[in-house]
């Protein structure tokens, strides 16, 4: 699937830095820098706090850098879809070229001071996220499968990986896990939002899995990956990495998400799609929820 025609208006005005902040995506951000700070603050080495400080806000700079490639490449489906048409680039707020050299240098700085400040390591890792979801996801996958968003998932699953590597100079198996978890999470989480965003999606042209296979088979997949997004949750408790504390709290949390899962596998479309948003919605809360966990289990 090529690029669709673009609808993009054009630019009026200087941008402002609240459409360069936007570009961002800074909702999504959120989470990312969240599961950052618990991978960090999950390994056996204590970060000086400027260095912990500045391991986070090149997170967050990349996971910026990320949000704003993908709008600029993206800015003619995005202008095609009621969710994201306001948007700086569809809407007409700023040009592409200051979008893509705004990306550009925010991810170059970004990875060179992990670098320098951190490690090369971390630096390495920070930089696959960055292409992963810009070239492999962005690029490569979203317009041309509905596994999109399954393989494209890891892009949102590094960020444990890079917070535990910005700490220790190295990975090991519960950074591993904590990645795991963000990857078979994403599917159900996403596809729970494909769901009620069918036509938006539709209009746009996007392969998203309920356009492409049918609510049915999405609402089936749903459960499916909830499965395995299941045993990477309470494998950390089960392998002995963590305690009680999160081993019980992983149990409730992942059954309630799973019962949410199952509703959804056996329901057929309706206007409201309550089961489905519920999902969605505790999907964000779960992952918050889970990650907090796990800190507070490690220092009770």
């Amino acid at each position: 699937m090529t690029k669709t025609a673009t609808t993009v208006k054009s630019p009026a005005l200087p941008a402002e830095w609240r459409d360069f902040l936007a570009l961002t995506k800074p909702r999504v951000m959120v989470l990312v820098v969240y599961t950052g700070i618990i991978g960090m603050l999950m390994a056996p080495v204590a970060l000086p706090l400027a260095l912990g400080f500045t391991a986070i806000l090149c997170i967050a700079l990349a996971a910026g850098a990320s949000g704003a490639l993908n709008q600029w490449y993206e800015a003619d489906i995005d202008a095609l879809m009621k969710r994201t048409m306001k948007r700086p680039l569809p809407d007409g707020r700023m040009d592409a070229q200051s979008a893509l050299h705004f990306g550009v240098g925010l991810s170059g700085f970004a990875v060179l001071t992990m670098g320098f400040a951190l490690n090369w390591l971390a630096a390495g890792i920070l930089l696959g996220s960055i292409l992963f979801y810009v070239v492999i996801y962005t690029v490569w996958l979203k317009r041309r499968t509905p596994q999109n968003i399954v393989i494209g998932g890891a892009a949102g699953a590094f960020p444990p990986l890079i917070g535990w590597a910005a700490a220790t100079g190295q990975v090991s198996a519960l950074p591993v896990l904590m990645f795991a978890l963000v990857f078979f999470w994403t599917p159900p989480h996403f596809w729970s939002l494909a769901l009620f965003m069918e036509a938006d999606y539709g209009a746009a042209g996007v392969p998203m899995m309920p356009n492409v296979a049918g609510e049915r088979s999405t609402r089936r997949q749903i459960l499916f990956y909830t499965l395995p997004m299941a045993v990477c949750a309470i494998a950390p408790w089960a392998l002995g990495m963590t305690g009680l504390v999160y081993g019980i709290a992983a149990i409730v949390l992942t059954a309630i998400f799973a019962a949410l899962a199952f509703r959804v596998s056996k329901r057929t479309s309706d206007a409201a799609m309550k089961a489905e948003r519920q999902l969605f919605k505790y999907s964000i809360l779960y992952l918050f929820a889970l990650f907090g966990v796990l800190l507070v289990d490690k220092f009770i």
